[in-house]
C-alpha cells in the first residue's frame, strides 16, 4: 500500500513554498502539497504521514497562515499519527530566536498525540538560542533550514533529511 504524505505548510516569501515543493519533489507521487492559506487544517488527518513546515518570523513569531489556524491545531486527533518537521529561520540576523517557531509547532503537535520523527543536528549553524532544541540541545526537532544565510545547503539537507524519514516511515 502506498502512503500517502501530506507536506502541510504556511509560506509568506516562498521560501517555506519552495522547501516543500522540493520534498514532495524527492518523495515523488505519493506527497501532496497542503498549503494552509488555501486548506487551512482541513484534512490534515486524512493522510498517513504529516511533514509540517513552518517559519519563524521576526523575534520568534509565528508566520500569518499558521497564526490563522493556530488554535485549531491543538484540536487535531493526531494520536500516534507519524509526523515531521521542518522550518526556515535566519540564524544571524535573529540568532536568538533560531527556529522558535518550528519548536512552538512541535510541542503543540505533540500535545495532539502526534508521533514525531526527523530530529536534525545542530552542528553547522551558529545561533544564540531556539525553542525548537531537543532536550539534550544537541538536535531541533526537526530538519533546520536557513534560506537567508545558507540557501546553498537547503537541497542537500532537505535530501539527507529525507532519506533518513523514509526507512522510520517505510516509504
Amino acid at each position: 500500500m502506498n502512503k500517502q504524505v501530506g507536506v502541510i505548510y504556511g509560506s509568506t516569501t516562498g521560501n517555506t513554498e519552495r522547501a516543500a515543493e522540493l520534498i514532495v519533489e524527492q518523495l515523488g507521487s505519493q506527497a501532496v502539497l497542503h498549503n494552509i492559506v488555501d486548506l487551512g487544517l482541513e484534512g490534515v488527518t486524512d493522510y498517513d504521514i504529516c511533514i509540517f513546515g513552518m517559519p519563524t518570523w521576526d523575534f520568534g513569531e509565528l508566520q500569518e497562515d499558521w497564526q490563522d489556524v493556530w488554535d485549531e491545531v491543538a484540536h487535531l486527533n493526531l494520536q500516534g499519527k507519524p509526523c515531521a518537521l521542518f522550518g526556515l529561520g535566519d540564524q544571524i540576523g535573529y540568532g536568538e530566536w533560531f527556529l522558535d517557531a518550528m519548536g512552538l509547532l512541535h510541542d503543540l503537535l505533540k500535545q495532539a498525540g502526534a508521533n514525531v520523527h526527523g530530529q536534525w543536528s545542530i552542528e553547522g549553524y551558529k545561533f544564540e538560542a531556539s525553542k525548537a532544541l531537543t532536550e539534550d540541545g544537541k538536535f531541533f526537532v526537526g530538519l533546520a533550514l536557513d534560506d537567508d544565510c545558507q540557501f546553498s545547503e537547503t537541497d542537500e539537507r532537505i535530501s539527507i533529511w529525507l532519506e533518513q524519514l523514509k526507512p522510520v516511515f517505510e516509504l
